[in-house]
C-alpha cells in the first residue's frame, strides 16, 4: 500500500526491560486522514507516537513516511511537525520569534521565512499577536502558537500528543473543532494521541484503540462505537451495557444468542465465532427504550427502576433486570433518554418493562 505522505507501522514491537511497550503493532494512516491513537494510560499510545517521531527506538518492525523508511534516522531528520502537550514554547521568545524557529535551523532566507510565518500566523487565527511572550497568552493562544510552530515548515506528518488536556471544558471542545476544521482546510496528515474517548470521536477520520501495547480495534468513529470489536473496546469507548449470553447459531453476521434467563434473542457480531460461545451482548445506554403493552420487534425485558439521574438534556435510568444481572455498576442496567416532556415518568421501586431492537445489540467477547 502506497501510503504518499502518510504513515506506514508494520509489526512494530518495543520493550522496557520485561514490559512489552508496544506488541507487533500495525497500522496505516493515509494522505491528508487525521488518526487518533486512543486507549487508557499505559497502553503504548505515546509511546507508539514516539516510535514514529524517533525519540524511541523498536526493537522489531519498520515506521515509514510516505516511501521513506525512517526507523533508524535521527528524529530532526524525519522533518515531521510535533506537538507536545505542555506545548514546550520557548519563554525567550515572542510569538513571530517562536513560529520562526523551525525555518532558522532549516537556513530558509529572512524574506522567505517571513512569508512562511504570516501564512501561518493567518492560518491559526494568531494576527495581532506576533509581539507577545509566552507568558501573555491564555491557554489557546499557546496551543495554535505551539501548532504553527509545527504546521510553519510544511511537514508531510503533524504528530500530536495529548495538546488539549491542559485546557478547561468550554476551551478545550472548541478547540477540537479548530483543529479538525485547520486540519481539513490545510489537508495536514494527522496521528494524533488521547485518553479522552469524547476527544477521539469527535475529531477523528478513524480511531486506532490500543490496550497492552496492540491494536484492539481499527475504524471510523461510528463503527468503533455501533460496532465494538470485544468487551474492551465496548467497554472503554463510551457506557455500554453487557449482558452474558451464548451464540446459538453463529453462521451468520447476525446471530442467534441466548440470555442467563433463557430468553433467546439476535445480535450483531464483528467476531469469529462457533455456536456455544460464551461472551456479552453490549448494548448502549441510548439504545434503550421503555416498551409499553406489545414490544413488536423489540427484544423486551422486565425490570424494577433501582433510581435515575436528571442530567438537563438527558435522564438516565438505573434497572436491576429481572432473572440476572448485568455486568455493568452495582449489576444494574443503565437506560438513557432525552428530557423531553414526553419522557415516561417512573419513580424508584416501579415495575417496567425495556428493550432494545437486535442491531443495536452487539455480542463481544
Amino acid at each position: 500500500m502506497s501510503t504518499a505522505k502518510g504513515i506506514r507501522i508494520h509489526d512494530v514491537s518495543k520493550f522496557y526491560g520485561p514490559v512489552t511497550a508496544l506488541d507487533k503493532v500495525r497500522l496505516d494512516v493515509k494522505e491528508k486522514e487525521f488518526v487518533t491513537l486512543l486507549g487508557p494510560s499505559g497502553s503504548g499510545k505515546t509511546t507508539l507516537l514516539m516510535v514514529v517521531a524517533g525519540f524511541a527506538t523498536p526493537e522489531a518492525g519498520f515506521v515509514a513516511i510516505g516511501e521513506r523508511d525512517v526507523t533508524r534516522l535521527a528524529p530532526f531528520r524525519r522533518n515531521l511537525g510535533v506537538v507536545f502537550q505542555n506545548y514546550a514554547l520557548f519563554p525567550h521568545m515572542n510569538v513571530c520569534q517562536n513560529i520562526e524557529y523551525p525555518l532558522r535551523m532549516r537556513r530558509i532566507p529572512r524574506a522567505e521565512r517571513a512569508r512562511q510565518v504570516a501564512e501561518t500566523i493567518a492560518s491559526v487565527r494568531l494576527e495581532g499577536l506576533e509581539e507577545r511572550m509566552p507568558s501573555q497568552l491564555s491557554g489557546g493562544q499557546k496551543q495554535r502558537v505551539a501548532l504553527a510552530r509545527a504546521m510553519v515548515f510544511n511537514p508531510p506528518v503533524l504528530l500530536m500528543d495529548e495538546p488539549l488536556s491542559a485546557l478547561d471544558k468550554n476551551l478545550r471542545e472548541h478547540m477540537q473543532l479548530e483543529l479538525k476544521d485547520l486540519q481539513r482546510r490545510l489537508g495536514i496528515t494527522v496521528l494524533y494521541v488521547t485518553h479522552d474517548q469524547q476527544e477521539a470521536l469527535t475529531m477523528s477520520d478513524r480511531i486506532a484503540v490500543i490496550n497492552e501495547g496492540r491494536v484492539e480495534q481499527l475504524g471510523p468513529a461510528a463503527q468503533i462505537y455501533d460496532s465494538p470489536a470485544n468487551r474492551f473496546v465496548a467497554e472503554f469507548i463510551g457506557e455500554t451495557n453487557l449482558f452474558r449470553a451464548t451464540t446459538l447459531d453463529a453462521s451468520e453476521s447476525n446471530l442467534a444468542v441466548r440470555m442467563p434467563n433463557g430468553d433467546c434473542t439476535a445480535a450483531r457480531t464483528c467476531c469469529l465465532l462457533h455456536s456455544g460461545q460464551q461472551g456479552f451482548l453490549s448494548i448502549r445506554p441510548e439504545k434503550l427504550s421503555f416498551v409499553n403493552g406489545n414490544a413488536g420487534s423489540l427484544c423486551a425485558m422486565k425490570g424494577q427502576l433501582e433510581n435515575l439521574i436528571h442530567q438537563g438534556d438527558t435522564i438516565k435510568y438505573f434497572i436491576r433486570p429481572k432473572g440476572f444481572d448485568s455486568e455493568g455498576t452495582g449489576g444494574l442496567v443503565v437506560m438513557k433518554m432525552h428530557n423531553r416532556g414526553e419522557t415516561p415518568k417512573f419513580l424508584p421501586g416501579d415495575r417496567i418493562d425495556f428493550g432494545w431492537r437486535p442491531d443495536d445489540a452487539t455480542f463481544v467477547i
